[in-house]
């Protein structure tokens, strides 16, 4: 197995198992524990940055409206994902947060199809129709839609189409993103703490390094999946994203005891089929040096 594999299946393996670390942490409230992430993974990127020094093209990215404007939006869906992410997995829904990171590649080819105007090959609609019946029947067997999933992948989704076009990095990117999010996460967590109802340094020892350490959960794998990026092609992270939220799925159902019903077996069971039908068709068209078509690069990263 190369480096580059090793380097990804690293990356994949930390965001997958990710919800046993907010588990952990579940006796914080899932606004301070985003507002902690936001904070120490921006202390830390920017401390990368300086350490580095890799400051000049963040600050020629900063003179650019657009590039900032782009950078807004972004950060608000990466903060919708998070938090829904945080929420979810501490009530108790790790098995619809996974359905949602599994159906995200393929919503990303519906966003490059609709806003992108690429184009589909043909057999890859199958896979597509086949994500929309089993998100309509899981809908009929939850007697609702499932919304965790359908959030957390539209956002990952929306947010890596905006990122696609960005002139910087994953990690400028997310330094610039959690940048605009500091202020108002910064202010929510000194309120909690004013009104008495703040966990850092008022819990206890584990507690605060548990909250200290949201930003290496999120930074690491980051330095992970950009090193896998310089030594393995596309295609192949993009088979090995869903390391991740297979994990989350065994995590929820052999480890928290999350309900997975016959019904829910059925409408993951088409969306793997869809998957497995998509990485397919996508070997075969690599093979035969047809034009790749939406949604077969890997994302630029994963917000778990």
């Amino acid at each position: 197995m190369s480096a580059g594999t090793l380097l990804a299946l690293g990356a994949y393996v930390c965001w997958g198992l990710s919800p046993v670390y907010w588990k952990w942490l579940r006796h914080v409230p899932a606004d301070q524990l985003l507002g902690h992430r936001i904070v120490w993974s921006f202390l830390l990127l920017v401390a990368g940055f300086a350490a580095a020094r890799r400051r000049e093209t963040f600050r020629l990215a900063l003179r650019q409206p657009r590039v900032l404007g782009r950078h807004a939006v972004t950060a608000a869906l990466v903060g919708i994902n998070w938090m829904t992410f945080v929420w979810a997995v501490n009530a108790g829904f790790i098995v619809e947060t996974s359905l949602g990171y599994f159906v995200t590649p393929l919503l990303s080819v519906v966003l490059g199809l609709l806003v992108l105007r690429e184009r589909l090959r043909p057999l890859q609609w199958i896979p597509v129709a086949l994500v929309a019946v089993a998100i309509g029947y899981l809908a009929a067997a939850y007697g609702t839609v499932p919304w965790i999933a359908l959030v957390l992948a539209s956002t990952w989704a929306l947010y890596g189409l905006l990122k696609k076009t960005s002139p910087l990095g994953s990690m400028q990117g997310l330094a610039l993103e959690t940048g605009f999010l500091v202020p108002p996460l910064l202010a929510l967590l000194i309120h909690a703490d004013a009104s008495g109802r703040g966990a850092f340094l008022r819990m206890d020892a584990a507690t605060d390094l548990l909250l200290v350490g949201t930003g290496l959960l999120t930074a690491a794998p980051l330095l992970l999946f950009n090193a896998a990026l310089r030594r393995i092609p596309l295609f192949q992270i993009g088979l090995i994203q869903y390391v991740g939220p297979t994990l989350q799925l065994l995590l929820g159902v052999a480890v928290y005891g999350e309900p997975f019903t016959q019904g829910q077996s059925v409408g993951f069971g088409l969306v793997w089929i869809a998957l497995l039908l998509f990485a397919l068709e996508g070997l075969a068209a690599r093979r035969a040096g047809r034009p790749h078509g939406p949604g077969t690069a890997a994302p630029p990263e994963t917000p778990a």
